[in-house]
């Protein structure tokens, strides 16, 4: 036997060796983070089983059943958790558009962990980077190199993926209990997910008229919300960069899209955050629904949160401009694709032009008519010229 086919198995051990240490520690690279980064997209399979326990778990509903409470913890916890992903890991981590003090961070960390979606320093990482090479070949997850599939679930499957580059986000990385939960991202999500069960059970042996149990709050609580919770976060990596419209003129092929905005609470205004980052809001303008920045707009009212970055007044100008600039394009396009109503280009203004000539002889022809003094002066002065020329009656001699 030679010593490459010796040295084969020993490879393949080690590599699901250090896979299952890093269901624990995700920090955990024996051959360095940056030999991880730079190896080639492939699917972990080993180090994902905790992703694939995530839908598989959600097969459990056909066995403990389902129930309103079950339903609606499911539904409550989806947009809950949603505008963690949403306002935490991406508008406070990744952007930094509004201020809290350390305590804060932790709490908002903290909150952030229970979407499943790893540590809120990865996941500011991953963004950030994704900005700087946006449907590029870099770009981790653009529907444009690496395919639709791959951008929404894909990427987070491969290896390379997996690290923490803590130098691209210094700013988080010197708080070490930021760290630390980046570091063990399973504990936060093992803890909710117990404490759904636990709350059911609860539920199950006080409330009982209820119809719950801890089995469906942990399957429809945890397992099915976050699945979906995942793939809704991820319709912004694949579907805003396919679906919508651009009104800014951006280096990517980010789009704003209004049923994307619904789903994600305002993430779907992706074009608008991508030509400016830096602000709290991603709706831009007053129409464009943003659920997300309401919530941290109310939140900042208690002090938790402070400095709220608005959207510059030269941004929305810009995209107001941009927006007039398309509606012309638009018109024009229109009249190369349906030439059958140019000719109202010729006929309508010659109609107009006919009616306000016809409008302007008729005026001209018309004698004016004297004026009505009892409907065009003022009715006082009407009133006391009536009292001059018709003077009261003399009183009767005696």
């Amino acid at each position: 036997m030679s010593a490459s086919s010796k040295t084969q198995p020993v490879s393949a051990l080690r590599r699901v060796a250090t896979a299952l240490s890093q269901w624990i520690d995700s920090d955990y690279c024996p051959d360095g983070a940056e030999k991880m980064r730079a190896e080639p997209d492939r699917v972990d399979w080993v180090r994902v089983m905790p992703f694939v326990f995530l839908h598989t778990g959600c097969l459990a509903a056909f066995w403990v059943g389902v129930s309103p409470v079950a339903i609606w913890t499911a539904v409550a916890l989806y947009f809950i958790r949603m505008f963690f992903v949403t306002g935490i890991h991406h508008r406070y981590f990744s952007h930094k558009t509004y201020s809290t003090s350390r305590f804060g961070q932790f709490i908002l960390a903290l909150c952030a962990g229970t979407t499943v979606q790893r540590g809120s320093l990865w996941w500011a990482y991953h963004h950030r980077h994704h900005h700087l090479h946006s449907d590029e070949a870099d770009d981790a997850h653009s529907p444009h190199v690496h395919g639709f599939w791959w951008s929404q679930i894909g990427w987070i499957t491969s290896r390379r993926n997996f690290p923490t580059d803590y130098t691209k986000i210094k700013d988080l990385a010197k708080f070490p209990e930021l760290v630390w939960l980046n570091r063990f991202d399973l504990v936060v999500p093992v803890a909710f997910a117990l404490s759904l069960f636990g709350t059911g059970w609860l539920l199950e042996l006080y409330a009982p008229s209820l119809g719950t149990t801890g089995g469906q709050l942990l399957v429809w609580g945890f397992f099915i919300s976050t699945t979906v919770l995942f793939h809704g976060t991820g319709c912004i990596n694949s579907m805003a960069h396919l679906m919508g419209k651009r009104r800014f003129k951006t280096d990517d092929d980010s789009r704003n899209s209004a049923i994307l905005a619904f789903i994600t609470l305002g993430e779907g205004w992706h074009n608008n955050h991508h030509r400016f980052q830096s602000c709290t809001r991603n709706g831009f303008y007053w129409w464009e629904i943003d659920p997300t920045y309401y919530g941290l707009k109310l939140l900042s009212y208690t002090g938790f949160i402070w400095g709220l970055k608005p959207v510059p007044q030269s941004i929305l100008d810009e995209g107001s401009r941009a927006e007039h600039a398309s509606s012309i394009a638009a018109a024009e396009r229109a009249a190369l694709v349906h030439p059958e109503f140019s000719s109202l280009k010729k006929v309508v203004p010659a109609a107009a032009a006919f009616a306000v000539a016809t409008a302007a002889a008729a005026q001209a022809t018309v004698p004016k008519k004297a004026d009505a003094p009892a409907i065009h002066r003022d009715m006082t002065e009407e009133t006391h010229n009536m009292t001059k020329t018709n003077p009261p009656p003399a009183a009767p001699s005696a």
